[in-house]
This record gives C-alpha cells, sequence and structure tokens, in this order.
C-alpha cells in the first residue's frame, strides 16, 4: 500500500489516539432524525462523500475474482459472471461513516453474505471473517455479525453501478456497524478461527464499530 495517503492515514491515527473512550462532540442536532434513526454524534449528509485511503485500483470485469477460504466445506473462486449468477438481493439501509456523517435510504443490490454462507457451509470453529481488498486493505468481523439479512456484497447503488471510487466492482455493506467495516474493491473473504484485526483496528480504531455505542475508537 505503498500509495496510500499518508496524511489522512496519521490524521486519522491522531484522532484514535486522541478520542480513545470519548463521544464526539459539537455536532448540531439534525431535523431529519426521526425515531432514533441517526446514532449519536452522527450527523445527515445529502450524497455519498468518497473516504479512503487515495488509491482506487482499476479491476477490469474480465479479471475480477472472488476468493473465498479458511475452514470452510467448500472454498471457491467467483468470476464475475459467477459472481452476477448468483441470487440477486435488493435492501435499502442506511450508512454511518467513522467521521460523523451518515446517509440515509440507500438503495443496494447483490449477493447476501448469508447466501455465501449457505454454500461455503464454515466449520463450526469458524467464528470471525477477514475481507480483503484490491488495494490490500483488510477488515475484520466476527461471523455472527456477517451472519445477518441486511449484510450484502453490492455491485449496484440506487440502481447504477457501483463506482470505482465507491468500492467497485463489489464492496461490503454492513448497515449495523460503522462503514468503515464494508471493505471496497473486494477480493478475498477468509473465515477465521481466531480474530485478526484489519487496517484501522491496528491504528487505534474500534474492533467491534457499533454506531449507537459510538464505539469509535479503541480502548
Amino acid at each position: 500500500m505503498d500509495e496510500i495517503n499518508k496524511k489522512l492515514v496519521q490524521k486519522k491515527e491522531a484522532w484514535a489516539e486522541a478520542k480513545r473512550g470519548l463521544t464526539e462532540e459539537g455536532v448540531a442536532p439534525d431535523s431529519r432524525v426521526r425515531n432514533n434513526r441517526l446514532p449519536p454524534g452522527q450527523h445527515t449528509t445529502n450524497g455519498w462523500p468518497v473516504l479512503d485511503l487515495g488509491v482506487h485500483p482499476s479491476v477490469s470485469l474480465k479479471d475480477w475474482t472472488l476468493t473465498v477460504g479458511g475452514p470452510i466445506e467448500r472454498p471457491l473462486v467467483w468470476s464475475w459472471e459467477e459472481f452476477l449468477s448468483q441470487p440477486r438481493v435488493r435492501t435499502v439501509s442506511d450508512f454511518h461513516c467513522v467521521t460523523s456523517w451518515s446517509t440515509f435510504d440507500n438503495p443496494w443490490e447483490g449477493v447476501s453474505f448469508r447466501h455465501l454462507i449457505s454454500i461455503v457451509r464454515p466449520f463450526p470453529t469458524a467464528r470471525f471473517v477477514l475481507f480483503s481488498s484490491y488495494d490490500s486493505y483488510t477488515v475484520n468481523l466476527p461471523l455472527d455479525a456477517c451472519d445477518d439479512d441486511d449484510v450484502l456484497m453490492v455491485d449496484t447503488w440506487k440502481g447504477l453501478p457501483l463506482t470505482k471510487e465507491h468500492g467497485g466492482p463489489v464492496r461490503v455493506i454492513v448497515p449495523k456497524r460503522y462503514a468503515w467495516k464494508g471493505a471496497k474493491w473486494l477480493k478475498t473473504i477468509t473465515f477465521a478461527e481466531e480474530d485478526k484485526p484489519g487496517f484501522w483496528e491496528v491504528r487505534g480504531y474500534s474492533n467491534t464499530a457499533l454506531p449507537w455505542e459510538e464505539d469509535r475508537y479503541g480502548y
């Protein structure tokens, strides 16, 4: 990851160091909040801002593959055509960035993670999942957080192909966690018996990333 935005990484590491154990302050109330829909410390924004490490890998559809491995019964490698041949799911969910903005009512389309689980059949010892991206980014989650009906590997947003800056061809959406837990430019999924912190987790960010608990930074 030699081309990453080092200034952004350093800034976010400093945020994590300074704000460990603290909640966000100074965020104005949002008139669009209804029934506690917006997590604490968040504000809504229009559109879908781009915040990343400064690397947007170009992956042609003919070369794109998704490799799934670890302690599972059926390891697999999907081509783009094989990914598109899986049952399609459409959902609408909110998107919460750790930097305090949220967007509501995002329409996604893709393949559900539960469908993937049903195909690869993880062994009982598999309790975690590590996602790796075409830019070498990594992020980790417990398997039970991924085994939810709103967790998708998406290739469209608002009915259009997911753009490169937003993680296309395929990214992961995990609405109940802060958005850094959803890997862009998805390349590899590895089921695991032990947890392994990802890129931001080893740089001071929470391992669990629960928006409703303002669970942004490690302790």
